[in-house]
């Protein structure tokens, strides 16, 4: 890390005040929960980012912003980077504010109708941000089992079958009739 006057503050505010701005002009949407508040929760260090989770009125999504500007990798907006938590993969997308900067957002909840208070969204926020920095949630490896026991004889495919009607010996009457691969089957031609 580089050293830490060129380190940056904790983003919540900025972000409260942006999206406090777009809330304002979102009132009254169907997909708006009224019972929300625009609330920047639990941002703290994470290698050289902030990360926390945003709540507004229509989604809940982890966030990511640069801590060290040195060492972050912005991405345009729409575009997307996965990221390595010990709770699993998680991809983010790119986005940018007059106010907030550069930013990157993984979508949690959208909409975010089934919040019946802040008080709940916010306990739901907070506990996945733990559970991401959690390796306990991390979805388990799908690892084939070991079979040691000799595999069993395959099935003869149609190419042993020929084989065999090829090698087997030809009576004068499948000669006579034409029957070149064995009975049941007839030559071309």
């Amino acid at each position: 890390m580089s050293d830490a006057v060129a380190l940056r503050d904790d983003p919540s505010s900025r972000l409260t005040e942006a999206f406090r701005a777009v809330a304002a002009r979102m009132r009254g949407l169907g997909f708006v929960n009224p019972a929300l508040e625009v609330e920047a929760v639990g941002f703290a260090p994470w290698e050289d980012c902030w990360l926390g989770v945003m709540l507004t009125p229509w989604f809940m999504n982890l966030a990511l912003l640069p801590r060290d500007p040195a060492r972050w990798q912005p991405l345009a907006v729409g575009e997307k980077r996965s990221y390595c938590f010990p709770a699993g993969v998680y991809e983010f997308i790119g986005a940018v504010d007059a106010i907030v900067g550069d930013y990157q957002m993984c979508s949690l909840f959208s909409p975010v109708l089934e919040f019946d208070d802040q008080a709940t969204a916010r306990r739901v926020a907070e506990l996945a941000r733990e559970a991401l920095l959690d390796a306990q949630n991390a979805e388990p490896h799908d690892y084939p089992e070991a079979n040691l026991a000799p595999a069993a004889p395959a099935a003869p495919g149609p190419l042993a079958g020929m084989q065999a009607r090829v090698e087997a010996p030809m009576s004068k009457r499948d000669f006579l009739r034409g029957r070149v691969l064995g009975p049941g089957r007839e030559s071309p031609g």
